[in-house]
């Protein structure tokens, strides 16, 4: 974590204050389950009603709604986040005013993307995209990614592609080199950071490492990067080799998700790609995996 002078600190107790009081002023006692009294004079919920519905002391959270320098877990966060009623936009503003290093993770299973994503996805439609999550579980894609990758689009079950990758390496797997594998198993080791403790995600690096020597090396290794642009090439299955440069983007709204386009380096590779399109029109449906 980058140096934070006292200076800096002290105005973001002073943010976190003011933050902190306007939400709590915004929650109607009946909202929170509370007997609404005829003296009642404060707008919304009072600072011990608060301490109260979230489990904490009533001192401490009169000295965290004053600004005062103490010390904060992210687990007092995240109650005091749901009496508050924050989305997740407030929730990460929380985190940031009180210093915490971790952002609030997504919920185990939300992975709802807004309506307009496929829109977006089929509008590439010479150039294989899909969305990500941030442990590369697969959450959308387009036609031409469906040609690129027939497996793991038509398997229901294990849409995730850092398992396709590991574990389909001598069969159908055109996910790429070993140095390309690297890089996503970096961007996953960077995006665990935030989800350390979590179930879901132990459950799946066990997994993972059990599945994969290999992948239990890369992750033992701790190397860490964020999502970079990658020269890609990638055997199709007998047909010929795909060359690509992938971009991503990150989805607003959906913390940890992003798009990753495929753009076709040459004149052969669109070609190619036109007739993994064709086949996937004419092939029967892939079985699962």
């Amino acid at each position: 974590m980058a140096f934070v002078s006292e200076t800096v600190r002290g105005q973001r107790r002073a943010e976190l204050a003011a933050f902190l009081r306007s939400r709590r002023a915004l929650i109607k006692p009946d909202d929170a389950g509370l007997a609404t009294g005829p003296r009642r004079r404060t707008p919304g919920l009072r600072r011990e009603e608060v301490a109260q519905l979230a489990g904490v002391g009533v001192t401490w959270y009169t000295w965290l709604e004053q600004g005062r320098p103490i010390n904060v877990s992210q687990q007092v966060l995240d109650a005091v986040a749901t009496v508050l009623r924050l989305d997740r936009a407030e929730h990460a503003h929380l985190y940031r005013l009180a210093d915490m290093p971790e952002v609030p993770g997504l919920p185990e299973g939300a992975t709802a993307l807004p309506s307009d994503i496929q829109s977006v996805l089929d509008g590439f439609t010479a150039m294989p995209a899909c969305v990500y999550n941030g442990k590369y579980d697969l959450l959308a894609w387009n036609d031409s990614f469906a040609a690129l990758f027939p497996s793991i689009t038509a398997n229901g079950v294990e849409r995730n592609a850092l398992w396709y990758a590991f574990t389909h390496r001598e069969t159908e797997n055109p996910l790429g080199s070993e140095e390309c594998l690297i890089q996503m198993v970096a961007t996953v080791r960077s995006a665990y950071a935030s989800h350390i403790g979590e179930q879901a995600w132990t459950n799946w690096v066990e997994r993972m490492s059990t599945a994969s020597p290999l992948f239990a090396s890369l992750w033992a290794s701790n190397r860490v990067s964020t999502p970079a642009p990658l020269e890609r090439t990638l055997s199709c299955a007998g047909h010929g080799t795909f060359h690509a440069r992938t971009t991503s983007f990150a989805i607003t709204g959906v913390p940890e998700t992003r798009m990753v386009v495929h753009t076709p380096v040459a004149t052969e590779d669109f070609e190619l790609l036109e007739r993994l399109r064709q086949l996937r029109v004419t092939a029967p449906t892939p079985q699962p995996l």
